[in-house]
């Protein structure tokens, strides 16, 4: 009999995409890819027999203490940038593979446009057709900003909003969120959880684990940048922590610049 632990303390590789374009603007190029490249990706992902799952579906067997498929892996897009559609969901539809797409849903083109995304924007149509392909919606707020730097009433307003609007062009409730830029804190993971959301979704450029918590995983990053041999590495769960050496380093350091204007943040609003 298998160990229970050994089936669901897996480190999991959560891959996380932008753009999928052949030819992005200043904006998003350092963290889109090729059409070429993602096709290649998901033919390595193919060829080694992993098991891509979606993201609400690991967290409920982590959550209900369910073994977890042979090798898995989850494919995941933030943003909602044009090229998902155009570009990624045949490739992921030959294969088969679930994926997970997290929209803010003010940069999505149609009514609630609020003109502040990087790059060409799906739109609605274009949602409605991978969530019907099987690809999983997720929220990723509404206007994209930093949520931790938000005050209570602005953080709930960007939870909130992106939840009604995805629910109500699509018919069916987000379960699962991811954070912009990544940033989160205790704080903002509470006001997650009680707006309703099961699960969320962090960077960190770390493998997942279900210790974590529902509202931590981590994710790694996949960029313009990453090789054939770094990308299946990544799958593989080797080499994180050099990969990432740099990202990591960089990371702490802005998190305790973060936490300083916080700070500062808090006592002036005590002054006042």
């Amino acid at each position: 009999m298998t160990d229970r632990a050994e089936t669901t303390d897996v480190a999991v590789p959560i891959l996380m995409y932008h753009a999928v374009s052949s030819e992005p603007n200043d904006a998003t190029r350092g963290l889109s890819v090729s059409p070429e490249a993602f096709a290649e990706q998901m033919a390595v992902i193919a060829g080694l027999g992993l098991s891509p799952v979606g993201t609400a579906e690991l967290a409920a067997r982590w959550r209900h203490g369910r073994p977890l498929p042979a090798r898995p892996v989850l494919v995941t897009f933030d943003d909602g940038y044009e090229g998902v559609h155009r570009h990624a969901l045949p490739v992921l539809a030959k294969h088969g593979f679930p994926a997970t797409l997290f929209v803010s849903t003010g940069w999505l083109r149609g009514p609630y446009d609020t003109g502040g995304a990087l790059d060409t924007m799906l739109d609605w149509d274009q949602v409605r057709e991978l969530a019907a392909a099987g690809v999983e919606i997720g929220g990723h707020s509404h206007t994209h900003p930093q949520l931790d730097q938000l005050p209570d009433d602005a953080l709930r307003r960007e939870l909130i909003l992106c939840k009604e609007i995805v629910s109500d062009q699509l018919g069916t409730v987000p379960a699962s969120f991811a954070y912009p830029y990544g940033y989160s804190s205790r704080r903002v993971r509470e006001a997650v959880r009680e707006t309703g959301y099961a699960q969320a979704l962090a960077v960190g450029n770390g493998l997942a684990r279900r210790r974590q918590g529902p509202y931590a995983l981590r994710r790694v990053t996949v960029r313009r940048s990453t090789g054939a041999e770094e990308f299946q590495r990544l799958v593989e769960g080797r080499a994180i922590t050099r990969t990432f050496a740099r990202d990591l380093a960089l990371t702490k350091g802005y998190a305790m610049v973060r936490r300083a204007r916080q700070v500062r943040r808090k006592a002036g609003r005590t002054r006042v």
